[in-house]
């Protein structure tokens, strides 16, 4: 079966870029969000562990 699928993708022309265009929105992806949680007070994240706490 993936030989197949594996003779398919060869014979698409510029197919070899996908697979680094991937890889590049998943790092971004993860640098970004990286960023985004270092990025937060302390206040705020202990205040926002303190929620299911206050019912």
């Amino acid at each position: 079966m993936f030989e197949a699928i594996k003779h398919n993708m060869e014979t698409i022309a510029g197919v070899e870029i996908y697979p680094i265009i991937t890889l590049i929105i998943f790092f971004t992806f993860f640098i970004v969000l990286g960023m985004w949680v270092f990025g937060y007070k302390k206040e705020t994240i202990n205040e926002m562990s303190q929620i299911p706490l206050n019912d």
